[in-house]
């Protein structure tokens, strides 16, 4: 289960990339935007805080680990 965390800088990362996609999404209006709009910023948030990326564990089995 170790591989599947994220390293501190990928943290960094995922904590600036939710923090525009959040600020874009508040500046547009919550009702205006399309709700797959939420999926990614919400994905990069939970990726932040908790260090486990959906997407790099998808991207792990899919391509192996190399």
């Amino acid at each position: 289960m170790q591989d599947y965390f994220a390293s501190r800088s990928l943290r960094c990362f995922f904590g600036f990339a939710a923090a525009i996609l959040w600020t874009g999404l508040y500046l547009t209006g919550f009702d205006a935007v399309h709700w797959l709009l939420y999926l990614p910023a919400s994905l990069f948030a939970f990726a932040a805080i908790t260090g486990i990326c959906p997407g790099l564990i998808v991207s792990k089995v899919l391509f192996g680990k190399q």
